[in-house]
C-alpha cells in the first residue's frame, strides 16, 4: 500500500507518494500525522489518501505515526482542499489550521559555527557569526528572533559555501503532550491500613503525624488522589509518600488529567423558556432542517434578529435537537471577549458537554479540548474563529453568532479564509445545518438571501425577559415594568431611542469638549440615578496623532510610517502596528518648536475628561490595550456587570453581544470615525458598529437611550442608524455597490507585495500588473484591475506595501500559479486598507 502525503516543509507545495512499511500496515489512514523523509531531511506530513499503486518507481517509507489516531476527519480533509481552492494557499497550510498549536511542527535548520576566527567583511555575515559565537548552535527560528525583520538567509548561504558555518536539518518533536500527574492510592484494605498506622516512625514525631494524616485522607476519600492534594492536606512531602510506599501501604502511579479551561467557571443550570411567536416561527423551520440534514443537504439559515430578540435561545434549541440525534454542534462567536458569557449560557443548558476553544488558552488546554472533542466527550464546542476546525466525529450544526463581524476573516497569516464562507461550505460537506445570526447581516449574505441561496428568518422584536425574571428584576431595582406581554411568559420593549447630536452646532455654541451638552446632561442623570453608561469610541490611546502646531510635522513610526499614538499611562508614543515606542519629544524634530500638540481623542482622553466633569464616577476602559493578558476580558466584564464601575469606555469590543441590564445610556462619542475611509465597506462597517453598540442600552426594566454625536448628521448611515432601519440602509447601500461593481455583484481579490525596498515593491507590483492585464485581455471574463498603487497603510513593520485589486466574477482564475515570493493573496477581502 501507498499513501499520498502533504509535506509540511515550506516553501514546498503539493503532495508526494510514500510506501507504507510492514510495521504500519493496517494502521495508516487518511488524516494521520506522520513523519517522512524528504531529501536529506525529515518532515511532518498529513496523509491525504491511500493508494494501491504509485507511478513513482522508487518510493520512500513513512517512518512513524505522531498520533495513533488521525488528526483530521475525512470531512476536515475535504474542507482543507476547499480552502486551498478558495484561498490559493498550500494544502498543508489549510490542514495545519485544524491541528492544535504545538502538535504540528515544521522542519527547521540548526546552524553551528565551524571557523570562528575567519576574517569577515560583510556586516550582516559578521552579525550572524557573532551571534553564533556568543550563543552557540541556533535554530532558524531562534535566529529570526535574535535578528528580527532582516533577511539573513543569504548571508548564511555565503558563510556555508565558505565553510564558516554548518547547517543541518532538524525536526522538532511535538510541543504538547498529555498531562500526567502523580497519584497515590491505598495498597491494602482500609482496615488493614489502619492497623499498620502504629508503625509510621517514632511515635509522636512530626513525620509520624504527617504520614498518619496522609493515610487517613486516602481512607476517607476512598479513591486515588493527586499527591499535591495530599501535600496540602497533610503537610507531607514526596519523601513521606516514598516511606509509605516502601512499607507497602500505598501505591504511587501516574494518571492523565485533562486541562479544562472551564473547570473553575461557575454556572446555574437552566431550562428552556417559552418561545415567543416570532421565535416559534423561526424555530419550526430550523427544527425541520435539523431532522432533514441527517440524510440530505439543507439550505443555510440567516437568522436576522434585532439586538435582544432571542437569537441565542434559538441556537440552544438547535443544539438540544442536534444532540438528540447523536450529532455535535459548533458555536462560533467573533471575539474572545464574548466567549465567557456565551459559554456560561451553554454550560447552564448542557452541563458537562461543552468545550471552549480560542487563542488565549494555553497550548495544553487547547490540546486537551481538541482530544476530548475528537473522542466525542465534548459534543458542543464554543469559541472564536478557530473553533470551526474542532474534530467532532459527527457534526450536525454550525452556528455563527454576529456573523457579519470582520473578526471571522483571517487577516494575519495565510490562508486568508473567512469563517463564514468556510462554515457554509463545511455544512454542505457534513450535511449539517448552518445558522448565521446577526442584527446587522453583511450586505453579501442578505443579497444571497434575496436570491434564495440562504433562507432568511426574522426576529423583529426585542425580547428582554420572561415574567419570573422581570418580576425579580423589578423587585431588585424598585421599578415597574414597562414591557408589553407577547406570551403568557415573555415580555418585550422597543429598541432604545437614538438622539443625533450635530457637533458642528456644539462648536458654534462654544462647546469645545468631547461631550455635547446633551451627553453631559444624560451622563449626569444616569450617574445620579445609580445606573451605568457606556461611552463608545472607535479608537485607542489618548490621541490620534501628535503634530507640531508651527510647521505641521507629524510624528510617524520609522518602520511603518504610521502616525504614532500618545498613551498617557506609559507617557510614551506607540505604533499599534509593529509595537515601536518612544518618548514624546520636548521640541519638534523638524523645526525645533516646543508647540507639540496631541490631536484627536482616544479612550484614555475620554476617561480623563469624564473624570474632570464627574470626579466621583468609577470608570473602566475596555480596549485592546487593557485586555492583552489572559482572562482580562472576563475580569473587566465581571467588574462592570457587578456594578463596580459606573461608566465603561471602550472600542469595538463593547459593541458585540454584551447583556448588561444596568446600562441605560450609550454615548457614541464620534460616530464619523471610519465613515470616510477609502474602503468599499466603510459605510457598512460604520452602520453595523453603531447599531450594535446602540443595542447595549435598554436591556432591562430601567429602559435606555442612545446619544450619537456626529459631524455628518445627514449621512444615510447616521440617519438609518438612528432609526434602527436595516432594510433602508441595505437598499441604499446595495444600489451603491451595484453602480460601482463591488460585492456582492462582483468578487474581489487583493494582492499585496511587501519588500524592504520601496523601488523593489513598486517594480514588482507593476510587473505583475502587466501580467494580469494580459491575462484579462485573453480571458472572456468581464474583469478589471485596480492599481498598482501603494496600500493605504503604505509601510508596516519595515516593509513597503503595494497592492493590486482584481475585480471579476472569478478573479482567482486570473492569478498566475507561481507568484514571486513576497506576494499575499486575499480572496474576498473585508477591507482594502
Amino acid at each position: 500500500m501507498y499513501a499520498k502525503v502533504a509535506v509540511n516543509l515550506p516553501p514546498i507545495r503539493g503532495s508526494f507518494d510514500y510506501h507504507i512499511p510492514p510495521a504500519l500496515e493496517g494502521r495508516v489512514r487518511p488524516g494521520h500525522l506522520v513523519v517522512v523523509p524528504f531529501g536529506s531531511r525529515r518532515a511532518q506530513g498529513i496523509v491525504l489518501s491511500l493508494l494501491d499503486s504509485s507511478t513513482i518507481a522508487e518510493t520512500r517509507p513513512i517512518e512513524r505515526l505522531i498520533d495513533p489516531e488521525p488528526v483530521l476527519t475525512l470531512a476536515q480533509l475535504k474542507l482543507a482542499l476547499w480552502l486551498q481552492l478558495q484561498t490559493l494557499a498550500p494544502a498543508i497550510d489549510c490542514m495545519t489550521l485544524m491541528i492544535p498549536p504545538g502538535l504540528s511542527q515544521q522542519t527547521d535548520s540548526r546552524y553551528t559555527l565551524q571557523k570562528p576566527d575567519t576574517p569577515i567583511q560583510d556586516r550582516l555575515e559578521s552579525r550572524l557569526v557573532s551571534l553564533l559565537k556568543r550563543r552557540g548552535p541556533l535554530r532558524g527560528r531562534q535566529i529570526n528572533r535574535a535578528i528580527p525583520r532582516v533577511n539573513w538567509s543569504r548571508a548564511a548561504d555565503r558563510l556555508l559555501r565558505r565553510g564558516i558555518i554548518q547547517r543541518e536539518s532538524v525536526l522538532n518533536p511535538p510541543k504538547v503532550h498529555a498531562h500526567q500527574v502523580r497519584t497515590a492510592r491505598l495498597a491494602l484494605h482500609p482496615e488493614a491500613t489502619r492497623a499498620a498506622t502504629n508503625r509510621l516512625g517514632r511515635p509522636g514525631s512530626n513525620a509520624s503525624r504527617r504520614r498518619m494524616k496522609i493515610v487517613a485522607t486516602l481512607i476517607a476519600e476512598g479513591e486515588p488522589l493527586e499527591v499535591t492534594w495530599l501535600y496540602a492536606e497533610s503537610g507531607g512531602s514526596l519523601a513521606d509518600l516514598r516511606y509509605l510506599e516502601d512499607k507497602g501501604l500505598i501505591i504511587l502511579s501516574e494518571a492523565e488529567v485533562w486541562r479544562d479551561p472551564l473547570a473553575a467557571l461557575d454556572f446555574v443550570p437552566s431550562s428552556p423558556p417559552q418561545l415567543t411567536r416570532d421565535q416559534d416561527t423561526a424555530w419550526k423551520e430550523i427544527d425541520a432542517a435539523i431532522r432533514q440534514a441527517v440524510s440530505e443537504p439543507v439550505t443555510p439559515f440567516l437568522l436576522h434578529g434585532v439586538t435582544g430578540s432571542g437569537k441565542t435561545e434559538i441556537y440552544m434549541r438547535a443544539v438540544a435537537e442536534t444532540l438528540k440525534l447523536n450529532r455535535g454542534a459548533l458555536i462560533l462567536v467573533p471575539e474572545i471577549a464574548l466567549t465567557p458569557q456565551t459559554v456560561r449560557r451553554f454550560l447552564a443548558r448542557f452541563p458537562g458537554q461543552v468545550g471552549l476553544i480560542h487563542s488565549q488558552l494555553s497550548a495544553g488546554e487547547r490540546y486537551d479540548t481538541w482530544r476530548r472533542s475528537r473522542l466525542g466527550q465534548l459534543p458542543v464546542i464554543v469559541g472564536a474563529r478557530s473553533a470551526l476546525f474542532s474534530p467532532l466525529p459527527n457534526i450536525g450544526l454550525i452556528v455563527l453568532d454576529e456573523s457579519h463581524d470582520d473578526s471571522y476573516k483571517e487577516q494575519g497569516r495565510a490562508p486568508h479564509y473567512h469563517a463564514r464562507e468556510a462554515a457554509l461550505a463545511y455544512s454542505q460537506i457534513l450535511n449539517a445545518v448552518c445558522i448565521l445570526g446577526s442584527a446587522t447581516p453583511d450586505i453579501t449574505t442578505t443579497y444571497r438571501a434575496t436570491r434564495g441561496q440562504i433562507q432568511r428568518l426574522e426576529l423583529p422584536k426585542r425580547i428582554l425577559g420572561h415574567q419570573r425574571r422581570l418580576k425579580d428584576q423589578a423587585d431588585r431595582l424598585g421599578v415597574h415594568s414597562h414591557y408589553r406581554n407577547v406570551t403568557s411568559e415573555a415580555a418585550m420593549t422597543e429598541l432604545p431611542p437614538v438622539s443625533v447630536i450635530d457637533m458642528r452646532q456644539e462648536l458654534r455654541a462654544g462647546n469645545r469638549s468631547l461631550f455635547s451638552r446633551a451627553l453631559m446632561q444624560a451622563l449626569n442623570e444616569t450617574l445620579s440615578a445609580g445606573h451605568q453608561a457606556i461611552l463608545f469610541l472607535n479608537r485607542r490611546g489618548a490621541s490620534t496623532y501628535v503634530f507640531c502646531r508651527d510647521c505641521g510635522y507629524v510624528l510617524h513610526c520609522p518602520r511603518c510610517e504610521m502616525p504614532l499614538t500618545y498613551h498617557t499611562a506609559q507617557k510614551e508614543l506607540l505604533c499599534h502596528h509593529c509595537g515601536y515606542h518612544r518618548q514624546l519629544p520636548p521640541t519638534c524634530p523638524n523645526c525645533g518648536s516646543d508647540r507639540i500638540k496631541q490631536f484627536g481623542a482616544g479612550t484614555q482622553r475620554i476617561e480623563q475628561e469624564l473624570l474632570e466633569l464627574f470626579p466621583n464616577a468609577r470608570t473602566l476602559r475596555w480596549d485592546r490595550d487593557t485586555t492583552r493578558s489572559k482572562g482580562a476580558h472576563q475580569i473587566i466584564l465581571a467588574h462592570f456587570a457587578t456594578h463596580r464601575a459606573d461608566v465603561l469606555i471602550g472600542t469595538q469590543m463593547i459593541a458585540k453581544g454584551l447583556d448588561l441590564p444596568l446600562v441605560t445610556l450609550v454615548g457614541v462619542v464620534s460616530a464619523d470615525v471610519g465613515l470616510n475611509l477609502p474602503d468599499f465597506r466603510a459605510a457598512e462597517r460604520t452602520f453595523q458598529t453603531l447599531i450594535q453598540v446602540a443595542g447595549r442600552a435598554g436591556r432591562s426594566l430601567l429602559g435606555g437611550r442612545v446619544i450619537l454625536q456626529t459631524y455628518q448628521p445627514d449621512h444615510y448611515v447616521i440617519l438609518n442608524s438612528a432609526k434602527h432601519d436595516y432594510q433602508a440602509f441595505y437598499q441604499q447601500e446595495v444600489r451603491h455597490r451595484k453602480d460601482l461593481g463591488f460585492p456582492p455583484f462582483r468578487r474581489l481579490t487583493r494582492l499585496i507585495y511587501r519588500h524592504t525596498s520601496l523601488s523593489s515593491a513598486r517594480k514588482e507590483a507593476k510587473r505583475l500588473a502587466d501580467v494580469l492585464r494580459q491575462r484579462i485581455a485573453q480571458s472572456e471574463m468581464a474583469a478589471d484591475l485596480i492599481g498598482p498603487v501603494p496600500c493605504f497603510y503604505q509601510r508596516l513593520r519595515g516593509d513597503y506595501r503595494w497592492q493590486l485589486v482584481l475585480r471579476a466574477a472569478d478573479p482567482v482564475s486570473l492569478i498566475p500559479d507561481n507568484l514571486t515570493q513576497g506576494w499575499i493573496i486575499d480572496v474576498d477581502p473585508v477591507s482594502l486598507l
